[in-house]
Parts: structure tokens; C-alpha cells; sequence
């Protein structure tokens, strides 16, 4: 049996959290894995009842299971996924964008991922004021570029694609910071003669993932760039209601969709879940990778070509255009998980 921790959120994450609950029932009751979820509080509505965005009591139990996944938060969401990527040393943040059919993505043969150095970069927070003006110190080192580099080749490694890993960043501007980023990944290239590996500015990245993006297969960059680049690409597949994301590191990982709280639509049932619903397939491909459990892996697949088929069908939920409820949408699913 695995622990995993859930967070529910704020504004529509409780109804993809009742989503995703749904998912691990199925799971539990017809499939033949076991998921023990316990559900926490952190976020906007975790501040106001305790103060803290993020109750230690959270984090302790966070710690204790065997992974994570957290639903949209709110305004507090820096003190909560920032915070939490530090205290667990996430340092891969991970973000398919893949076409899905009856989505409005630019084509049908997208398929790619960011791998994102997560802990370092201007995210730090380290800023302060300097007179009339304000200050940022971008922090990049040799030791985390080469293990973010590291962990984009094993995964171009491991996917049935193109097996290529584009680094991205701004050299020619800022020569030291990005300089040793763009050299830590062309040392880490030369232990991978099977992958191709090409360099490119982030403003032509950022060109070519509107332009050319059936060409990327593994994008590896910084934090701040990582953090743009993959929303931009979540938009050229069709939206953020699509997009999972993981946050990993060596021994524990975090989960979750993307896409933010959506207060305009919150309690009215009308949420894509499949963001969030992808993040378990993810969170299913690590366990099972990590623990060499092939049920994991063969039920996060099944949970995949579920979302495929039924988007494919034509089945959407309200938000995006659709005429069902993110509870109707939800039992489609399971129910032809069982099948």
C-alpha cells in the first residue's frame, strides 16, 4: 500500500481533489493497487484558519508518505510550492505538453517535455532594496545545472521519441549565469552519444514552440525560463486544463496540474480535472519506476488512455467548452478504467 498525501486546495482545487479521490477509489476497489490518501490543508484557506499557508503539521505529514500531490492553491501559492520544493530538495520540475484530440492545440503530433531546474535561479527570492531601486540576485550553480541536465537526458533516454534535448538559455547576454548553465549541460551531453543535443536562445525557443513545436522533444532550462517556456507550451497543446506537471527529486516527489485555483469558476462543478487527473498518471509512472512496480506503471497508462479516449469522443466538461460536470466527467473515467 502506498501513502500519498493530498493536498486540496483552494478555489476549484477541492472538486479536483474530490476528482482525484474518485481515481484512487477505483484503483483501490477494482484494480488491484492500494493508495491509503490523506487529505491536508495548506493555501489561502489553510492561512486564514491558522495562520500559516503551510501548517508544519502538513509538512510532517507530507514527509511520511510516499508522495505528494497538491491541487491548485491560491495568492499563498508561493508559500506553499516554493517553500515545499526547498524543504524536500524537488530540484526536476517536470512538464509534458502533448496534443490531445478536440483540443484547440496548433498541431496533433506534439509531444514534449520541459525539464525545469527548480531550486535555484531568481526564485530564490533573494531581492532587496537599494535606494530608488530594487534588486534580484540570480543565483545559478555548476552543480545543480549538472544534475538538471543530467535528469533531462536520462528521460529523452527513456521516451519512445525523438531522443533529443534542447538546453535553452541567454548566454549572450548574461555570459557568466547562463554560460555555465549552457556549459554544464554540453559536459553532461558527452556521456550521451545516443541523444542529440543542440543549444538554443530562449527568445527563439520561445518563437519556435509556436513555429516548429512537433520539433522538440526535451527541453532543459532554468527556473524562471522553465517556468514561462512550459506554460507557453501547455497553450500551443490546447491549455492549461491539460497539463500535469511533477516536482522530483532523489528520494520524494510532488504533483500537481499546472493551472491555478480558478476562483471564477469554483463550486459550480464545471472543472476540468484532467490536468490534475494526468498528475496521477505521472505520480503512477515514479512510484513504479522507483519501487519497480509494474502495476503502477500499467494503471498510470490505462488512467492516460482513458483521458485520451474520452476527450477524443468528444466529451468535455463545461469550461472548455463541453456540456459535463467535472463529477460526470469523473465517472466516465472510472468507469472505463474498470473496463
Amino acid at each position: 500500500m502506498y501513502k500519498i498525501s493530498l493536498i486540496t486546495g483552494d478555489g476549484i482545487g477541492p472538486e479536483l481533489s474530490d476528482s482525484a479521490i474518485s481515481v484512487f477509489d477505483t484503483i483501490n476497489d477494482k484494480l488491484g493497487l492500494k493508495f491509503d490518501v490523506t487529505e491536508l490543508s495548506a493555501g489561502d484557506k489553510a492561512l486564514q484558519e491558522t495562520g500559516k499557508a503551510l501548517p508544519d503539521d502538513t509538512v510532517k505529514t507530507i514527509k511520511q508518505s510516499d508522495a505528494c500531490m497538491k491541487a491548485p492553491v491560491g495568492e499563498s501559492a508561493a508559500d506553499v510550492i516554493v517553500v515545499l520544493r526547498r524543504i524536500l530538495d524537488l530540484y526536476a520540475n517536470i512538464r509534458p505538453a502533448k496534443s490531445y484530440p478536440h483540443m484547440p492545440a496548433l498541431r496533433d503530433d506534439i509531444d514534449m517535455v520541459i525539464v525545469r531546474e527548480n531550486t535555484e535561479d531568481l526564485y530564490t527570492g533573494k531581492e532587496f532594496s537599494l535606494g530608488n531601486a530594487a534588486v534580484a540576485l540570480r543565483i545559478i550553480s555548476e552543480d545543480a545545472s549538472k544534475r538538471i541536465a543530467k535528469y533531462a537526458f536520462e528521460t529523452a533516454v527513456q521516451r519512445n521519441s525523438l531522443k533529443k534535448v534542447t538546453c535553452v538559455h541567454k548566454s549572450n547576454v548574461m555570459r557568466i549565469t547562463d554560460g555555465l548553465f549552457a556549459k554544464a549541460c554540453t559536459e553532461i551531453s558527452k556521456n550521451y552519444p545516443d541523444v542529440a543535443f543542440e543549444e538554443m536562445y530562449v527568445d527563439a525557443c520561445a518563437m519556435n514552440l509556436i513555429r516548429q513545436p512537433e520539433k522538440f522533444d526535451v527541453i532543459v532550462t532554468t527556473n524562471l525560463f522553465g517556468d514561462i517556456l512550459s506554460d507557453e507550451s501547455s497553450q500551443v497543446v490546447g491549455g492549461l486544463g491539460m497539463a500535469p506537471a511533477a516536482n522530483i527529486g532523489d528520494n520524494f516527489a510532488l504533483f500537481e496540474p499546472v493551472h491555478g485555483a480558478a476562483f471564477d469558476i469554483a463550486g459550480k462543478n464545471i472543472a476540468n480535472p484532467s490536468s490534475f487527473l494526468l498528475s496521477i498518471k505521472m505520480m503512477l509512472d515514479w512510484l513504479g519506476n522507483k519501487h519497480k512496480d509494474s502495476k503502477c506503471i500499467e494503471i498510470g497508462t490505462k488512467l492516460e488512455s482513458t483521458i485520451f479516449d474520452l476527450v477524443k469522443s468528444g466529451v468535455k466538461t463545461k469550461d472548455i467548452g463541453g456540456d459535463m460536470s467535472t463529477i460526470d466527467f469523473t465517472r466516465h473515467i472510472t468507469d472505463n478504467m474498470q473496463k
